[in-house]
């Protein structure tokens, strides 16, 4: 589900190495594994260098290859038998797998119809061509292109165009004197989850809503189009779920519990997050007869995509007949874990995940991740023959039904919820990776353990480390405007936070569990995205066609398994995440004072950010010491019960209470936004009262925050006294 950007160009990536400040390409000073004595260290860089010689590019295409072959949405019979190929690879690898199977509430479509009935008369196409040479884009058994959960209904209504259909958008609506009461909008994908549009097209009396791509974002504007190049074509269209995830992800009628066979599920009235407008996608091949007929005021120049018409916003004269029905049927759901028993603290488990599921073929989504998580199951199987034994037990999950609204990572994590709080360490994830540059988003407390990470690994292409890369694109960025730049700040490269979008959320959102994102990114569009056209063949010419970077992904999360699943006392970094949170405070103090309350108390959180400060500063001087000192001699039973101890601070960070309207998200510090979806709120509780200007509700969040953030420093100060 993740969208990642495009490839790397060859001569961007060079003009990049000649154009970085020299301080940029300098490899950070070797300071040592953290969480590993200097021998323990030592052993383990050997072992990580045996696990890096074994994935193979050759291996990995094979299998993406294989599990592209077909469509293989969830709930089809290839879908089905990926899982099953996927258990027999992890078996054949020395692994412990099985199949734990759900039934999910997953609507198909039944009819779809976008018709213009005024002033001119035009039938929405609603499908995508086959293109010659691509094998797969014309087989049968493709999902039709249309907005799982969305709302079923029969309209006809005078068109209006609200750009990307986000809150700005109505605002300037509101502006120009337009309401969409009534009336069918018409919005572009981009710059939020594509649930929000519909949701805030309802919210705004709209009675339903078309999503098309605009060339301008991902079509013709920004490169050549599909088969000559790698973007969206005239009639390519992206799929995908519009369950509003915002509130909860996983089954719909089963929010908080999981859809095992048997268990109940809520009717469809009953069901809170689904859309209430019938929702369908289309081209902009479809989107332009009904954008020319358009009339009213010329949009602001922001509005304006790349088709050739004067784009006007309506409403009207374009009138239009929209039908939406879908079966609204339970599907048997397929995930496949595999285990690694740990030898010295096996109740700690160190979870590594990617969904197999996709909308059409989904080379890229999601088969770039799941490729070289096989990768790195088989060549985790080869060290255990060669003798290597885990200290903390491995899991490694293939999720089914993640696109539909992350279904089977939230539907195995809400049924294993008391034991994954008890033994969860961290969940690493990957879903759409392609060549470029690493991007890491996760936990703060991570931060320093995955930049770590970076400098283990080369690049396939410049042969400087991951984490050079990364800081010579920070440099470039630097030169931006500030909101665009990711700064660099002391050692350690800022990781960016986690929003939704990917199997991650249920960990990190929901229970607590520390979590990382992986994968490999240029910053530019995907133009296939949830398209029929995002398969082998695309991967293979436009993706990452030397499958290198598919190996350096397998090459840095196997790294990052092996550190987490191997260290003698578990590295959580706590002074980064102190850091990052005092800069959320900051943003805090300069959004009240934005929303009109330049004096709205933060006392309550001032002082906690303050103890916390403390508390992190204390906790990472005193392991400091004691890893200089005797800590590593301590007896495995007293570093286990240090490890449980730092394995309970993210979740002292959870409110039981959840955020206001959606309890579901319990995490204080992160939460996908109420009206982004994909994009993360931190503090999300205080954040988003602010931006409502709701004070009250700001202050009661903030005392929630502050009290999360004394837990953890509560937890940090009796670790130092440990230590």
């Amino acid at each position: 589900m993740k969208l990642r950007a495009r490839s790397l160009f060859p001569l961007l990536f060079a003009w990049t190495l000649l154009a970085a400040p020299p301080a940029a390409r300098q490899p950070r000073p070797n300071t040592g594994l953290r969480g590993f004595s200097a021998v323990a260290g030592h052993r383990e860089r050997i072992w990580e260098q045996r696990f890096q010689s074994l994935p193979q590019a050759a291996r990995i295409r094979a299998a993406m290859q294989h599990l592209s072959a077909y469509p293989h949405q969830l709930g089809s019979p290839y879908d089905h038998q990926n899982a099953l190929w996927i258990l027999r690879r992890f078996r054949q690898y020395g692994l412990d797998a099985h199949i734990e199977k759900f039934e999910v509430l997953f609507p198909t479509p039944a009819q779809r119809l976008v018709e213009m009935v005024a002033p001119a008369v035009y039938k929405a196409k609603l499908k995508e061509p086959a293109v010659a040479g691509d094998a797969t884009s014309g087989q049968s058994g493709q999902l039709p292109t249309y907005n799982a959960y969305s709302g079923d209904g029969d309209v006809t209504a005078p068109l209006v165009y609200v750009n990307y259909g986000v809150p700005a958008d109505y605002r300037e609506l509101a502006r120009l004197g337009i309401s969409v009461r009534g009336k069918i909008v018409i919005a572009r994908y981009g710059h939020s989850w594509r649930g929000i549009k519909p949701k805030l097209a309802h919210q705004h009396g709209a009675v339903g809503c078309i999503i098309y791509s605009d060339p301008r974002d991902d079509g013709y504007f920004q490169g050549d189009v599909f088969p000559k190049g790698p973007m969206r074509p005239w009639q390519g269209v992206q799929r995908g779920s519009v369950m509003e995830m915002e509130q909860y992800p996983g089954d719909p009628s089963t929010p908080g519990w999981g859809s095992t066979p048997g268990a109940k599920h809520l009717p469809l009235n009953q069901i809170k997050n689904l859309e209430k407008i019938p929702v369908l996608p289309i081209s902009y091949g479809d989107a332009l007869p009904l954008l020319r007929r358009l009339g009213g005021p010329v949009a602001p120049v922001a509005w304006r995509g790349a088709l050739p018409i004067t784009y006007h916003v309506g409403p009207g004269p374009a009138r239009v007949h929209l039908i939406v029905r879908q079966h609204w049927s339970l599907v048997p759901l397929y995930d496949v874990i595999a285990k690694i028993p740990g030898h010295v603290w096996p109740d700690q488990w160190v979870i590594r995940g990617n969904h197999f599921d996709a909308w059409v073929n989904g080379a890229a989504d999601p088969l770039s991740g799941q490729s070289p998580l096989l990768a790195e199951a088989k060549a985790l199987g080869a060290l255990l023959r060669l003798g290597w034994r885990p200290r903390r037990t491995i899991i490694y999950c293939a999720w089914d039904g993640e696109e539909p609204g992350l279904l089977g990572s939230t539907e195995w994590v809400e049924t294993h919820a008391a034991a994954l709080e008890r033994h969860a360490v961290a969940y690493i994830n990957s879903d759409t990776s392609m060549r470029g540059v690493l991007e890491i988003s996760g936990s703060h407390s991570l931060e320093r353990f995955s930049n770590q990470l970076a400098e283990a690994v080369l690049d396939p292409h410049s042969r400087f480390t991951l984490w050079q890369e990364m800081a010579m694109r920070r440099a470039k960025a630097l030169k931006k405007p500030p909101h665009h730049a990711a700064p660099l700040d002391g050692r350690d490269l800022h990781i960016s936070a986690l929003g939704s979008g990917s199997d991650y959320s249920p960990f990190l959102q929901h229970l607590g569990i520390p979590a990382l994102d992986f994968g490999f990114s240029d910053h530019q569009p995907f133009g296939q995205y949830h398209s029929v056209y995002d398969d082998f063949y695309w991967y293979t010419h436009f993706g990452d066609p030397g499958f290198r970077y598919e190996v350096a992904l397998a090459q840095v999360i196997g790294a990052g398994v092996m550190r987490l699943a191997d260290a003698q006392v578990l590295p959580f970094e706590f002074g980064d995440l102190a850091g990052t949170v005092a800069r959320y405070g900051r943003q805090l103090h300069a959004l009240a004072k934005k929303q009109g309350r330049p004096k709205f108390e933060f006392g309550p959180l001032d002082a906690a950010l303050a103890r916390l400060h403390r508390a992190a500063a204390g906790y990472d001087a005193a392991y400091r010491r004691a890893a200089a000192g005797g800590l590593f001699k301590r007896s495995p039973s007293a570093l286990g019960q240090l490890n449980a101890g730092l394995m309970q601070c993210s979740r002292a960070l959870l409110d039981p209470a959840g955020l206001p309207r959606r309890s579901w998200y319990k995490h204080t510090l992160y939460a996908p936004g109420y009206y982004t979806g994909y994009g993360v709120k931190t503090m999300p509780g205080i954040r988003e009262a602010l931006e409502r200007k709701d004070f009250r509700e700001a202050a009661a969040q903030e005392r929630q925050v502050a009290a999360a953030l004394n837990r953890l420093s509560k937890k940090l100060e009796r670790l130092r006294r440990e230590l």
